[in-house]
């Protein structure tokens, strides 16, 4: 049992209570992912905008919007950035200890949100650029969030509710997504009853009013506002047990941490200690040894999160597109600039308030009733069931009586998207992997997740072009529609059911047990 063979302080978080701390540890590490989903999507919703102000042309019959190539690297130069940030920072966790890193990567989210917001230049090239350069390094911050607090938090829960607990930070997400709606359609709202304006059909030129510029730039910033709030208390968290006791050897340090935090004398077992990590033997990551204790689990956790946000990265960052293909959202000429923020807000907050939260929450009710095999496996399933039933009859769903079937359906993939891999792929890589890798290997799969979201957010652009070359947008070849492209998302969803038999359950079982270090 683990309980005989684990350390005292390991042993003694394994069994601890719920307590405050439990609670803290959620807030402080939650409210890094709440920002980190506010700055990921919120730029979905100002991409219209953006064209209006940048790009307009004197004489079209259609709003400005961003050339493709721009369009791309606004909305995807930030995912680039995270995907060098989960690799960078969960290599670094694993070297320098979780708390040591942990603080820096809040400092650059916040620092380069704000930049982001003040993206300057003459003329339209030089502010894309400028926000470009800033909302890369933000991504890279983002990045290093995702290894090191689901590392921190499964390390510090105990066996019987980590799931839930892991599960709890990354449901952060939903109301970062949340309030990226809820801000930008009340900043909207109020500018527009401010600033009257008419439509682009009415006047082109009086519908984008200048104070636009402020609302974007303003919608932007705000993200570093909640992380500000706990930097102090990431900087005072101790290092966890785990990394002090079996990477950095020092079991009294260890027990001392853990002694504070859970109020109780424990004792340091230095040789005990030694013992244990020299039995796990000194194989490096990628070594043979590795690969043959964790290659396949390596497989299964970066294929399962590669093969999600590639369907789930795509939805999200072209909802608006999506709606607008089914009337959801009015044609942009019949909306003033601020009308049409208002109404893409509107679409994302009510898709986050019916299905992404509650999604979430079913996750951390559930994880550890009835573990993160049959969550992931049930939400790829149904995934995939309701992605076809979307795609197939796709022009049913087109259909003004049909429109809000489509949207019911559309808010269902997402919600066992959410309650399914979108959480799990978080959840399970914190647990599986020996301490000295774990981080490591958790940017590796976040990595391979993010890699993902880049294909699904540059290819489904172009692929959901329609057919007809007449009714491609500016700057766009013809594609498959929008139709085929969900049938494609559809059969990616299936993959990823198959690729989840490689993952292990590890539903209350110790970190040590899970990973073979006892």
């Amino acid at each position: 049992m683990a309980g005989d063979s684990n350390l005292k302080v390991l042993n003694a978080l394994d069994v601890a209570k719920t307590q405050w701390y439990h609670f803290t540890a959620i807030i402080i590490a939650g409210m890094g992912f709440f920002t980190d989903a506010y700055d990921l999507f919120c730029i979905s919703l100002v991409t219209k905008m953006l064209g209006r102000i940048y790009y307009h042309v004197d004489g079209s019959p259609k709003p400005g919007s961003l050339p493709p190539n721009v369009s791309a690297a606004v909305n995807g130069v930030a995912l680039c950035g995270t995907l060098l940030g989960q690799l960078f920072f969960g290599w670094l966790g694993d070297k320098m200890g979780r708390k040591k890193v942990y603080g820096l990567t809040l400092m650059i989210m916040c620092i380069c949100s704000i930049a982001s917001g003040l993206s300057f230049g003459r003329d339209a090239k030089a502010v894309m650029a400028t926000l470009c350069f800033f909302r890369f390094w933000l991504g890279f911050g983002i990045g290093g969030d995702y290894p090191l607090s689901a590392t921190i938090m499964s390390e510090y829960a105990n066996k019987k509710t980590r799931g839930a607990f892991i599960a709890a930070v990354f449901a952060m997400q939903g109301f970062g997504i949340l309030a990226g709606g809820i801000f930008a359609m009340t900043l909207s709202a109020i500018f527009n009853a401010i600033f009257k304006s008419p439509s682009y059909e009415a006047d082109p030129f009086a519908s984008t009013i200048p104070q636009a510029d402020y609302l974007w730039r303003v919608v932007l910033m705000v993200g570093a506002l909640p992380a500000l709030l706990t930097f102090y208390w990431r900087l005072k968290m101790p290092e966890t047990a785990r990394y002090t006791a079996l990477v950095a050897k020092d079991a009294k340090r260890a027990a001392a941490d853990m002694a504070k935090v859970l109020h109780e004398d424990i004792e340091a077992e230095q040789q005990k200690t030694d013992a244990m990590v020299s039995r796990q033997g000194g194989y490096d990551l990628f070594s043979k040894e590795f690969l043959h204790r964790h290659g396949l689990h390596l497989l299964g956790t970066t294929s399962t999160w590669f093969l999600l946000d590639i369907a789930f990265y795509s939805q999200n960052l072209f909802q608006k597109d999506i709606f607008s293909a089914i009337g959801w959202i009015p044609p942009a000429q019949t909306m003033n600039a601020l009308q049409e923020v208002y109404t893409i807000a509107r679409a994302q907050t009510l898709i986050a308030l019916c299905s992404t939260v509650p999604g979430y929450w079913f996750t951390v009710a559930l994880i550890d009733v009835i573990g993160r095999f049959t969550i992931q496996l049930s939400g790829f399933f149904f995934m995939t069931v309701f992605m076809f039933a979307l795609a197939i009859p796709y022009h049913h769903w087109t259909q003004p009586e049909h429109r809000i079937g489509f949207v019911v359906m559309y808010s269902l993939t997402f919600f066992f998207a959410n309650f399914g891999p979108n959480a799990t792929t978080f959840v399970v890589p914190a647990e599986i992997f020996p301490a000295r890798f774990r981080s490591t290997c958790h940017g590796i799969s976040a990595a391979a997740g993010k890699f993902g979201a880049i294909i699904g957010a540059f290819g489904f652009q172009l692929l959901a072009q329609s057919q007809d070359p007449e009714k491609v947008d500016a700057g766009y070849h013809s594609g498959i529609g929008v139709k085929n492209s969900l049938i494609v998302l559809g059969v990616v969803n299936l993959l990823g059911l198959l690729f989840t038999f490689l993952v292990p359950e590890t539903k209350g079982k110790s970190l040590e047990d899970v990973s073979g270090e006892n």
